[in-house]
């Protein structure tokens, strides 16, 4: 590939990555800006790719991707009266394709650690809006560049393990410092959105990169310390509003408990009803006061709060088990790069915030962010590069991982 191609294709990906925790402020300036990046890029990539007459590198992710893709499309077919059929399968498609592109061009033109870069650098910019939504704003709870705070609390915390992935083997003054006030802003952003789910997530995800001895001590000090000094800081500064958001949060919290049982409880009996193509693409929202019994009145048409619940319902059990294939291929895929590599840190770190995901999904419904999508693309991408540089003959880890 030309040097020209190759630089807009890194432009177009990493633009996809960084704008998507920003997705609000895009959509502010027009509301179909944020579809701009990933649409290009795909655009491009197929432009690039028919042009050097060239197939993206085989890799069984790719057969599992397109089952998915065919039961997508099927369920869709079945329920295509469905209020919501159309809106919901248009969602899952673009995501579908950019995990095949970013595959693709993250195994042979765009470094892993220059995408997850460009991951935690749209994530802290998500997370200053965070802060600045709850301390200038006055919002009850952060929400920034995501109306919704659990939204925006998923994105900030799935991108903190992914600053061991950006951190040099051995670190500069200055490279500490940027990833020290990196992890203040993400996780005093994720706490200024007061859930517990992400909470729950950001545990997961720094857990598992302490148990791989990926985690520097003085990085996780440093970031402790800058942390709670940020605490004290808004607590100083904003302490009445902190008070209020608490009292708020603390009385919303049994409800949520509440409503999320309905829901789970409901995802499951259509998935037991419809357990081959589901409910269709948006199904549990059109199905839930039915097959709630109207247990939320001012609620209709709600989301599961589950992502794998809601995935299984709208789907049907096939589906549900090739997206479980995505993120165990996603595993394994990393697991055998670092067997092959000396450069732990960016799989370990991919791994991490992969569990991260997981954990916070269980409460949220976020199959439609990128970061799931990412992490199952630039994981298979990295063993894709450890598979070639093996048949080249060169026994180490890719350089430019």
């Amino acid at each position: 590939m030309t040097g020209w191609e190759t630089r807009v294709l890194r432009v177009l990906a990493c633009a996809t990555v960084a704008l998507a925790p920003v997705e609000g402020y895009v959509s502010a300036v027009h509301g179909q800006l944020a579809k701009l990046p990933p649409a290009a890029l795909i655009v491009v990539w197929a432009a690039v790719r028919l042009r050097r007459r060239e197939m993206p590198r085989p890799h069984p992710v790719h057969a599992v991707l397109a089952a998915f893709t065919v039961l997508v499309l099927a369920s869709a077919a079945v329920h295509a009266g469905g209020p919501f059929t159309a809106e919901y399968t248009v969602r899952w498609l673009p995501f579908l394709a950019v995990a095949v592109v970013l595959i693709d061009v993250a195994a042979t033109d765009v470094p892993v650690r220059t995408l997850l870069a460009a991951a935690v650098t749209g994530a802290t910019v998500a997370g200053a809006g965070a802060l600045y939504s709850l301390v200038v704003a006055d919002a009850a709870r952060a929400t920034g560049p995501l109306a919704d705070p659990n939204d925006l609390a998923f994105v900030l915390v799935t991108a903190v393990p992914l600053l061991a992935a950006v951190l040099p083997a051995d670190p500069a003054p200055r490279h500490v410092l940027a990833v020290t006030a990196a992890a203040t802003v993400l996780v005093a952003g994720a706490a200024a959105t007061f859930s517990r789910g992400g909470a729950l997530a950001l545990a997961a995800g720094v857990g598992w990169l302490a148990a791989r001895r990926v985690l520097s001590p003085k990085v996780v000090v440093g970031a402790a310390v800058a942390t709670l000094a940020a605490a004290g800081a808004v607590a100083t500064f904003a302490g009445p509003h902190l008070a209020r958001s608490l009292r708020e949060k603390s009385f919303i919290a049994e409800s949520n408990v509440d409503t999320r049982e309905l829901r789970w409880r409901a995802a499951a009996r259509m998935f037991a009803e419809n357990p081959v193509l589901g409910v269709g693409p948006g199904g549990f929202r059109a199905e839930y006061a039915a097959a709630s019994h109207n247990a939320e009145i001012a609620e209709q048409t709600p989301v599961a709060h589950n992502m794998f619940l809601e995935v299984a319902a709208e789907l049907g059990l096939p589906a549900f088990c090739l997206f479980l294939a995505l993120i165990a291929t996603a595993m394994v895929a990393s697991e055998r790069v670092l067997r092959s590599t000396r450069d732990r840190g960016p799989m370990v770190a991919v791994q991490a915030s992969m569990v991260a995901v997981v954990v916070g999904a269980v409460f949220l419904s976020e199959q439609y962010y990128l970061p799931l999508w990412l992490l199952v693309a630039v994981a298979v991408a990295a063993a894709l590069r450890t598979r070639r540089e093996r048949r080249s003959g060169d026994a180490g880890a890719p350089r430019d991982q």
